[in-house]
């Protein structure tokens, strides 16, 4: 009789290679378990002879950096390593949890922790996007090159008689592109277009040329005379319509407003002058003690600031016969004024041999906004209307041009070839050339400014030298 057991101990031949199938063999469940194992504890035990280079899909935890985010390593438990992985995955994606540890562009400041080799450790600020190795807080945006001005004039003109006077104004540029130059008891025009010189007028050998200024079309030249008159030609017809009167010594400053004529005189007296009208001056202008040597109207033609002899910086308005703010920090001469074209109520002046400063006024508040030694006489003043820059004429003792950067007052170029005090300077009617006249009789052309729509850094501004010709 057969034992009932012993089917159920042996199974069927034809039914053993489908289990084999469906059940594990121990030693499969052994191989299978061992190799997880070793895949988990990788990183407690690597071996030192060799770097580990793992799977592609999964990470090498002794080259994370578990420390970056305030993690605590995991153990080598394997009940853990899930909660571990999936904390570190967390983070790597969204961040630690701790805001103050974050950039302030809310991104890590560190690479992803998982990396797929071991590496060395290097400083985090390197694998910040805005630092480098160089240290944190070093910017590296990058740095707009300085502009680029000719420090050789572009052209040059002989002025024979050119006065080396500093409290004389013989230059000025025109809307029409018109130069006038005083030589002499002569005015000269050169036209910057045709490069045609013609000779306004001849005030005789009693007589000479102490101020010159256009009107704001350029058609109109006003000229001040060493008897103190005033005369008004018609540049186009090169007639002279009409002589004024009123100052009893020399008229060294002239400033054209939007329906006044300011002449200013060696008497101290400031006279308003209406074209329109038969008199030769609707108001006098009292307060300096000394020769009237600067003038200049504000843009908006509400303010009229003057300069004299007496070290005075004085601002009037449209009515007033005494000015309405007065200035003393100069300790020289005032004859370099100018308004900025940029901000309204902005001020510079500069003073002269014994100065040597430039200084800005708020002419709105009152107040003195900041002051800059240039170490020489400072002769003339003149805003860019294109760019915040200022440009300055200097005489004692370097005879140089100063192109500034405003509010700063840093140098973008300093000019020099002039032997004698830089005691003339105009402006063209685009804003981009400055023409400077000195005692040594030469009239000098530099493309200082760049163009309204061209404001390009990297474009070197100036032209090629022209060579020298004369103006009369």
């Amino acid at each position: 009789m057969e034992d009932p057991t012993a089917s159920n101990v042996t199974p069927p031949a034809n039914s053993s290679s489908s289990s084999s199938q469906i059940i594990p063999s121990p030693s499969a469940k052994v191989s299978l378990e061992s190799r997880i194992n070793r895949l988990i504890n990788a990183n407690q035990s690597p071996s030192p002879s060799r770097s580990i280079y793992s799977d592609r899909f999964i990470p090498s935890r002794s080259g994370s950096n578990f420390a970056l985010f305030d993690l605590v390593s995991p153990s080598p438990s394997k009940e853990d390593g899930a909660g571990s992985y999936a904390t570190l995955l967390r983070a790597a994606m969204f961040g630690p949890e701790t805001p103050e540890k974050r950039d302030i562009t809310g991104f890590s400041t560190s690479r992803n922790i998982f990396r797929f080799k071991t590496e060395t450790n290097r400083c985090l600020n390197s694998f910040s996007p805005f630092v480098s190795d160089d240290g944190p807080g070093v910017s590296h945006a990058p740095i707009k090159a300085s502009r680029k001005v000719s420090r050789s004039p572009y052209k040059v003109l002989d002025a024979p008689a050119l006065q080396d006077d500093f409290y004389l104004n013989l230059v000025d540029w025109s809307a029409q592109n018109v130069l006038a130059v005083g030589l002499g008891n002569c005015v000269y025009l050169w036209n910057a277009c045709s490069s045609k010189v013609t000779k306004l007028c001849d005030l005789g050998a009693d007589d000479s040329v102490c101020s010159v200024g256009w009107a704001f079309r350029g058609t109109h030249l006003a000229v001040g005379t060493s008897t103190g008159k005033v005369q008004i030609w018609d540049a186009s017809r090169c007639k002279r319509t009409r002589t004024m009167e009123g100052h009893r010594l020399r008229v060294g400053a002239l400033a054209w407003g939007s329906s006044v004529l300011s002449s200013g005189s060696r008497d101290k007296s400031i006279l308003q002058r209406d074209i329109r009208c038969q008199e030769d001056h609707v108001s006098k202008l009292s307060g300096h003690k000394s020769e009237v040597c600067g003038l200049k109207w504000s843009y908006d033609n509400r303010e009229l600031a003057s300069g004299g002899n007496d070290n005075r910086l004085f601002v009037w308005n449209q009515h007033s016969t005494q000015p309405v703010l007065k200035y003393s920090e100069h300790t020289a001469a005032v004859k370099a004024i100018a308004w900025s074209p940029h901000v309204h109520g902005l001020l510079a002046s500069g003073g002269g041999t014994a100065d040597r400063c430039i200084r800005f006024w708020n002419t709105t508040t009152n107040t003195h906004l900041s002051s800059i030694d240039t170490c020489s006489q400072v002769c003339n003043l003149a805003w860019s209307k294109n760019v915040n820059e200022l440009v300055s004429t200097h005489g004692y003792s370097q005879n140089q041009i100063i192109v500034w950067k405003y509010p700063t007052m840093s140098k973008i170029a300093t000019l020099t070839g002039h032997t004698y005090r830089v005691l003339y300077l105009a402006v063209s009617p685009d804003g981009q050339t400055i023409v400077t006249g000195a005692g040594d009789e030469t009239l000098r052309f530099w493309n200082v400014f760049p163009s309204p729509k061209s404001q390009n850094t990297d474009s070197e501004i100036g032209s090629s030298f022209f060579g020298r010709t004369t103006i009369r």
